[in-house]
């Protein structure tokens, strides 16, 4: 049985152009972020001018890193035919390298506009999940990043989908995990958990930022066993054991590991790298409160060490909100040269 699509992948044509609902998925999912991110920069007096350039360089930097991560893991389909590397509309890009080449630009381009990298990058955690949480239906569209096969029933009966969803994952007469739907709804959970957790007092900066990797890493964790198309490696019996015992709630919870390729190796390369975020990201943040270089808080005040820091009646003050007490104390030049005309009279 030939595989079902159920939606056509392409969502209409100019001439010869033919765009797919993938890049308007993806460019949706940017936008939507994007909207988010200045919405929070707002409060902080940042110009949106400076979230929207950082999403002009940060879109192909995180192309650029995807593709390269997937292809360095998988170099020896590559190496016979290097244009093949460029050819990116065949699939073949890894949302780990994506998240490295966006960071990479990030750290770059705040730098340069004078604006602390932990800061920001707790302002933009939102606007990253709530971007994979919509970019994920781009490959319920191409029909890919599914999971391992399953009967039709789990699918309506216990999971109760739509037949839209059902029939999308059936793929090539064999009905397959939503995988990308499981991401999908985790990165939603996680959305909310981010924006009530940064209106908490206790958070500090970088704190945000260190969670979304958290969370997104423990839900990658289990949810990429299941899937069929992983990159993998060859790693000690122990550290298969050892990763495959992490995951086995899922096998007690009734679900079954994807297939992975014997010739890839014998861990997802995903899962490992997801366990290991998860312990840095930890270690980050007990370090840095411990040592107390966690000193500001989210909430603090952001300002552009590229811009005077000396406001004006033009340019409020930096803050979420303009407290009342919150006055412009006298400088010393200007409190000595009182001090000696009061002398003189």
């Amino acid at each position: 049985m030939d595989t079902l699509l159920l939606l056509n992948p392409i969502a209409f044509s100019i001439g010869a152009l033919k765009v797919h609902w993938y890049g308007l998925i993806l460019g949706t999912a940017a936008l939507v972020g994007l909207l988010l991110v200045i919405r929070e920069g707002k409060r902080y007096n940042i110009p949106q001018e400076v979230f929207m350039d950082m999403v002009l360089l940060g879109v192909p930097s995180a192309i650029i890193g995807a593709r390269i991560y997937y292809v360095a893991f998988r170099w020896d389909d590559y190496k016979d035919n290097f244009w093949d590397v460029f050819k990116i509309w065949n699939g073949g890009i890894a949302i780990y390298g994506a998240l490295i080449g966006a960071i990479i630009c990030a750290v770059i381009f705040f730098r340069r506009k004078g604006y602390n990298f932990w800061r920001m990058a707790d302002i933009c955690a939102p606007g990253l999940i709530v971007g994979q949480m919509i970019g994920r239906w781009g490959n319920f569209v191409n029909q890919e990043a599914y999971g391992g096969p399953v009967e039709e029933s789990f699918l309506r009966d216990k999971l109760h989908l739509p037949d839209f969803i059902v029939n999308q994952m059936n793929v090539e007469g064999v009905f397959h995990h939503p995988a990308f739907l499981y991401e999908s709804l985790w990165s939603l959970v996680g959305l909310v958990l981010l924006l009530v957790l940064r209106r908490q007092k206790f958070l500090r900066a970088g704190e945000l930022f260190m969670s979304y990797f958290i969370w997104y890493s423990i839900g990658r964790f289990f949810i990429e066993a299941l899937r069929t198309d992983s990159l993998g490696f060859q790693a000690p019996q122990w550290l298969a054991s050892l990763v495959n015992g992490l995951w086995s709630p899922m096998t007690a919870l009734g679900f079954e590991q994807g297939y992975l390729d014997p010739a890839y190796g014998n861990v997802r390369i995903s899962q490992l790298l997801a366990i290991g975020i998860i312990i840095a990201a930890i270690i980050f943040i007990v370090v840095r409160r411990v040592t107390g270089k966690a000193d500001a808080r989210y909430s603090d005040p952001i300002v552009s060490s590229k811009v005077s820091s000396e406001p004006t009646d033009d340019m409020p003050q930096a803050g979420p909100v303009a407290s009342k007490e919150s006055k412009v104390s006298p400088s010393p030049v200007k409190e000595e040269t009182k001090q000696a005309e009061d002398k003189k009279e």
